[in-house]
């Protein structure tokens, strides 16, 4: 598999928290930043499908996830 390498600036704050964090999990901090990196995406995706499909769910009667959960459960 291909990788490539990207450099990210961090305030001070936030890098002692991504180093606190790889001391609690013994994860090193390309492996926390690639985890956060897809889930932001995967979040991106999902806002993006939501929002082509919204006229049609409430075109149905679906107007809130409760709505959803009610029919899918």
């Amino acid at each position: 598999m291909k990788t490539s390498t990207i450099t990210i600036r961090l305030d001070d704050e936030l890098e002692r928290e991504l180093d606190r964090a790889c001391a609690r999990t013994g994860r090193t901090r390309s492996d926390l930043a690639r985890d956060a990196l897809r889930r932001q995406l995967a979040l991106l995706r999902f806002e993006r499908l939501r929002k082509r499909t919204l006229p049609l769910a409430e075109s149905q009667g679906y107007l809130t996830d409760e709505d959803v959960f009610r029919d899918v459960s």
